[in-house]
């Protein structure tokens, strides 16, 4: 197992959850008004990000890495393109906005998969990121259902 191969494999996975708190936090304020019962569970994702960005820079640092914390850029045309199409939007928004958190849920849960695939990754590291992938997997199974339910209304 090549040290600088898990390093840079933790900073793509901080660079996915930085896009993740972007993302969710860009959100703040266009599905609240509507539907408020939703928030809940929105903040605690948001806080359960930070907890999973300070153990990817705990562990990029622990085996002498620089954590990249910043977004990827990846995530930021996915953000500009999510502004665009919410600027055509005239719908339903809440909808619209849901369906991007599905989808950029789905997204990390591949990105951790596949990162746990690779074989580059401690035993440690593993423990930690397998369980953040549960969390991910946890709360894209609760926006699944949201975005659903709010279909059929």
């Amino acid at each position: 197992m090549n040290n600088q191969q898990e390093i840079s494999t933790l900073n793509d996975l901080l660079h996915i959850t930085n896009d993740r708190i972007e993302g969710f936090e860009k959100v703040e304020g266009k599905v609240w008004e509507m539907y408020p019962d939703v928030k809940d569970e929105y903040d605690h994702m948001i806080s359960q990000s930070k907890i999973m960005k300070n153990e990817l820079i705990n562990l990029i640092t622990e085996k002498q890495g620089a954590p990249e914390d910043s977004p990827s850029i990846a995530g930021a045309v996915h953000r500009t393109w999510i502004d665009i199409k919410n600027s055509f939007t005239m719908g339903n928004l809440v909808e619209s906005t849901l369906e991007n958190v599905v989808f950029g849920e789905k997204a990390a849960i591949e990105a951790y998969q596949n990162a746990l695939d690779t074989g580059y990754l401690s035993e440690k590291t593993t423990a930690i990121v397998s369980e953040q992938l549960r969390n991910l997997k946890s709360s894209y199974r609760q926006f699944k259902k949201i975005e659903e339910y709010k279909k059929k209304e």
